[in-house]
């Protein structure tokens, strides 16, 4: 594992070192997506993000329909909501 020190500048914003940009193949101009999770500052690339969410959607298995099961669970709730 390769680390880096990154310093915050005045208007919040964090330079990647180059040698990380390589690697992870970012270039000007990309775009990442920042979230927080268990206390810590994960970045991906919208590629990368994409990526992880395609695998995982591969992972369900072809009979669930998961439009059919949210639109059974919105009106499940529209229902509730009526009562």
């Amino acid at each position: 594992m390769q680390t880096a020190e990154l310093s915050v500048g005045k208007q919040g914003r964090i330079v990647i070192p180059a040698n990380l940009r390589h690697q992870l193949a970012i270039k000007p101009g990309s775009q990442l997506i920042a979230w927080v999770e268990n206390g810590q500052l994960i970045m991906e690339t919208k590629e990368q993000l994409w990526q992880s969410v395609h695998q995982a959607c591969r992972q369900i298995p072809k009979e669930i329909n998961l439009a059919q099961e949210l639109i059974n669970e919105r009106r499940t709730a529209a229902k509730q909501e009526n009562k």
